[in-house]
């Protein structure tokens, strides 16, 4: 019998080489450490062929060896941490690491398409931005020499009709549905612009699951549009792609940051030190100390002596995305419809006031009963326990609360017995305390075990959810020593990582542990699928 690979060193040098025994074992210990990270799978073989390797196949990403897999650490430490991996582990670090789904994939899943070269676009990660599309640039050079070669597929293999089953069910093929209606959550005096927004799925031929996200493909704002003609010297009716120049600039392509490719358009009509300037961004570079602050209009505004043709400015642009928003509805509580809860984006960078393009089309600019594009992207292990008598411990600040608003729906819906306990935080208790009067109502039902309340504004001491976690960790532990499931919503740079630590000093506390173990508990927590997190 073989002795385990551990166990016995792989033998690369063959016997025939000028060294002992001694000194072929040694040499073939230190070759298989070199070679160890760029090969898996590698297995020692039987007696008379001890000494063989059988690699195989290149080493892909994945998350159970994936140090960066944190949505709270910058990009350069992620990819401080694969600096010595093989290229799709690199790919992956390159990502947000939310695993949000807007790119189709995880996180492990892009980087290993682009990898195999089934995936080309390098613009999908909507969290990572231009960070990552710059990052994973710069790694794709790399993919020729290195990844496999994908199977090329012919018109002739495509099928002549399209899957239905795949209809609303992904980007690239998205379906109509209705916008219904659209209510302000804040009260008067609220510094936020939240908004509960209605849809009606009835005719679309899709349905969801709570847990699920909901892709919305907006339009831009025609005011920005009709300034971005007129900076062009422009006509509104200049044909393009079989439609008109405004109609390609409203529905078809971003205006958000500025992409490489525009800088480098521009750097092409002009001269001199603007040249240089445009090139320099184009690179990355950050010549004037205002790059973060660069949409396509500001591009336009700072090279305004750019005369720029409408078709080559749309063929430098990058497509419009959709954007994805965790579902705060359930299908068996409100058949036919889908909720979200939305936070409109809107803040002011030097005198011009900008907008998020999504949230605001949702908030301000569909007009009710008009149809949309959308799908459904099924959640990655985000999902209500397969036990409904198990209980669940909810942590949702602000639009964190919206998938947790579902789940408590189905779970009236469904009559599941498992208690429910939400964490719900915000700015001031009077004018941001969203679906109070539902909150409350589910409470006076028992269908909601308990609710604990946090806001940051309301007197003199800040309270988040975390502290209210510890405030009372006694109870949240013998939740959890009684099976709780534990989930997550909102905020991953800092309040997903404060929650996190405050559940592990929860842990240690009240469950006598050491910090370590306290660790590892969640870790485990995480692995059995009983910690969950929906994270932005």
């Amino acid at each position: 019998m073989t002795a385990p690979l551990m166990a016995m060193p792989m033998m690369l040098i063959p016997e025939s080489a000028p060294f002992t025994a001694e000194q072929r074992a040694w040499l073939s210990g230190l070759f298989a450490s070199a070679l160890a990270p760029q090969m898996r799978g590698v297995t020692a073989l039987g007696a008379g062929e001890a000494g063989r390797l059988a690699p195989a196949g290149p080493v892909l990403a994945t998350n159970d060896d994936a140090p960066w897999h944190d949505p709270a650490m910058a990009l350069d430490e992620r990819m401080a941490l694969a600096e010595t991996k093989p290229l799709a582990p690199k790919l992956m670090a390159a990502m947000a690491q939310q695993d949000c789904g807007q790119c189709g994939y995880n996180c492990a899943d892009y980087a290993n398409a682009l990898f195999e070269k089934k995936e080309e676009r390098l613009n999908l990660c909507a969290p990572g931005g231009k960070e990552t599309a710059r990052m994973l640039k710069q790694l794709a050079a790399e993919i020729g020499a290195s990844a496999p070669a994908a199977q090329v597929i012919t018109a002739e293999d495509m099928p002549a009709t399209v899957d239905a089953s795949l209809r609303g069910r992904c980007r690239e093929q998205p379906v109509e549905a209705r916008f219904v209606a659209r209510r302000r959550l804040n009260g008067a005096g609220s510094e936020k612009d939240t908004w509960h927004v209605d849809f009606d799925l009835s005719d679309s031929g899709i349905d969801y699951a709570v847990g699920d996200s909901f892709g919305v493909f907006p339009g831009n704002d025609l005011g920005l549009v009709d300034q971005i003609i007129a900076m062009l010297g422009a006509s509104h009716t200049t044909e393009l792609r079989d439609k008109t120049l405004r109609e390609v600039l409203r529905d078809d392509v971003s205006l958000g940051a500025a992409p490489d490719t525009l800088f480098e358009l521009i750097s092409y009509v002009t001269g001199g030190k603007t040249r240089e300037k445009a090139r320099a961004l184009a690179r990355g570079e950050d010549p004037d100390g205002d790059a973060r602050t660069l949409d396509v209009m500001a591009a336009l505004q700072k090279f305004p002596g750019a005369r720029i043709h409408p078709e080559a400015f749309i063929d430098a642009l990058e497509a419009m995305q959709p954007r994805l928003y965790s579902i705060s509805s359930s299908p068996k509580f409100a058949p036919g419809y889908l909720s979200l809860t939305v936070d409109a984006v809107r803040y002011v960078v030097g005198k011009r006031k900008r907008a998020g393009v999504a949230s605001t089309f949702l908030a301000d600019r569909i007009a009710q009963g008009a149809p949309l594009k959308v799908y459904v992207q099924k959640a990655h292990n985000f999902a209500l326990p397969a036990d409904p008598a198990k209980p669940i411990i909810m942590i949702g600040p602000g639009t964190g609360v919206a998938p947790f608003r579902a789940f408590l729906q189905e779970r009236r819906a469904t009559n599941a017995p498992g208690k429910n306990w939400l964490f719900f935080g915000h700015q001031r208790q009077m004018t941001d305390f969203f679906y109070k009067d539902e909150l409350d109502a589910m409470r006076e039902s028992k269908l909601l075990t308990r609710l604990s309340l946090a806001w940051s504004r309301d007197g003199t001491t800040k309270y988040y959810v975390q502290d209210r976690m510890r405030e009372v960790g006694a109870a949240l532990w013998q939740w959890l020593a009684e099976g709780a499931h534990f989930y997550i919503c909102g905020d991953a740079k800092r309040m997903a990582k404060d929650v996190e630590m405050a559940l592990v000093d929860i842990v240690a506390q009240h469950g006598a542990r050491s910090t370590e173990e306290a660790i590892a508990f969640v870790g485990a927590l995480k692995k059995s699928g009983r910690y969950q997190a929906d994270v932005y």
